[in-house]
């Protein structure tokens, strides 16, 4: 099931005497962030409390937010830390496009076999893409998220792949 409510970033401090917070993007682009009408913070009950956001820009890879009724540098202190969530329905998904969120868990399988190598346990950013961690019975394998190698992603099936021979173990 997709969750509602996505990690959106972290506030790293507050920014100048206003109220306003440094923010750290847990986006594709901190613009995606900067782009956002609000934010939700998570309550002890579990809730999610909707924060407008005032004021929305970029600079030096950071996002400064402000948020209604964060007013003094003392209220931004306080947040310090402190995870912040965007609605999924509020993020623009670009067609044949998936959130990192989503792909934790599918399943990695041949494409031309039906062998089912692992889970995606983990998507790591690198310079030129993506590499996945896909937990398997013989511990975690690093896989290069490249065309030459990923066929396909069904998310209601799983991640179709045509790796090079050798690259997991082969079955016994």
């Amino acid at each position: 099931m997709k969750k509602e409510y996505l990690e959106g970033g972290r506030v790293l401090n507050a920014h100048g005497v206003r109220g306003l917070l440094k923010a750290e993007a847990w986006c594709d682009s901190p613009k995606v962030l900067a782009a956002q009408k609000r934010i939700f913070f998570a309550e002890k009950d579990g809730n999610m409390k909707e924060c407008k956001l005032t004021r929305a820009t970029v600079g030096g890879g950071f996002v400064l937010l402000g948020i209604e009724g964060v007013e003094t540098r003392e209220d931004a202190i306080a947040l310090k830390n402190t995870v912040f969530y965007l609605k999924r329905e509020d993020i623009p998904i670009p067609e044949g496009s998936y959130l990192i969120q989503d792909l934790i868990g599918l399943a990695v399988i041949d494409a031309d076999s039906g062998r089912v190598y692992g889970t995606v346990a983990d998507i790591t950013e690198v310079p030129r893409g993506q590499m996945y961690t896909v937990r398997t019975e013989d511990g975690d394998v690093l896989f290069p998220a490249v065309k030459e190698f990923l066929k396909e992603i069904r998310p209601e099936e799983g991640i179709f792949i045509r790796p090079i021979p050798g690259f997991f173990k082969d079955e016994v």
